[in-house]
Formats: C-alpha cells, sequence, structure tokens
C-alpha cells in the first residue's frame, strides 16, 4: 500500500463516520422534539373526566390548580413527574446537540479527495 491510496481511504473513512454520526445526531433531534411535544401536553393540554364538554382539570400551567382528588390521582401530571420528563428531555436536546456538533466537526477536519500535495516553499 503506498501514501498515495493510503489518504483517500483515510478521507473516505472519516467522512463514512461523520455521516454515521450526523445520522445518529438527526436520530436524537428526533427524539429530542418528540420528548418536548410530549412535555408541553402533560403541561398545557387540560385532562380528566369530562362535565359539560370541557375536561374537568386543566393542565399545570393552562390554569389555576384544581383542589378535586381526581386532578391529584393522575401521577403523570404531578410536579416530581412533570420535572423528570423534563429532565430526560434536555438530556436527549444536549445529546442531540453535541451529536451534531460532532458531526460537523468531523466533517471539517476530514482530508480532501486526492492526493495532498507538500506546499512548495520559494
Amino acid at each position: 500500500m503506498t501514501t498515495d491510496t493510503a489518504a483517500p481511504d483515510h478521507a473516505e473513512k472519516k467522512r463514512r463516520e461523520a455521516g454515521r454520526i450526523e445520522g445518529w445526531s438527526i436520530a436524537w433531534m428526533l427524539l429530542a422534539l418528540t420528548l418536548w411535544g410530549a412535555f408541553a401536553f402533560l403541561m398545557l393540554a387540560d385532562y380528566g373526566p369530562e362535565y359539560g364538554g370541557r375536561a374537568a382539570c386543566r393542565g399545570p400551567l393552562a390554569g389555576p390548580s384544581t383542589r378535586d382528588a381526581v386532578c391529584r390521582d393522575d401521577a403523570l401530571r404531578q410536579w416530581p413527574a412533570l420535572l423528570g420528563v423534563l429532565a430526560l428531555t434536555l438530556v436527549a436536546t444536549v445529546t442531540a446537540a453535541a451529536t451534531m456538533v460532532y458531526a460537523k466537526v468531523l466533517a471539517r477536519l476530514a482530508p480532501e479527495e486526492g492526493p495532498a500535495s507538500p506546499p512548495t516553499g520559494r
């Protein structure tokens, strides 16, 4: 194997790795967006039994807290569970951002195609 053929193989390997990491970053981004949507739904949507066409319980950010026992029984709408969902959402978002940056850095660091000619110092 000569150095002329080793450089393109190395460059191609780096580009493939950057593409693979970029695929993972897209997957993480989709997961983060899905989790943000679920978190927003849990925070804003009304829930519980309907009375007169309207849910009995308001979302935690949509209105004042209801003291009804039916509203307190929904464990997923209580603050500890909501903060857990927020923590998972933030982990997915940070991971998506980190893998996106890593993929861009790998793509920029991949050598150009073709043999590199050393600069001539005249």
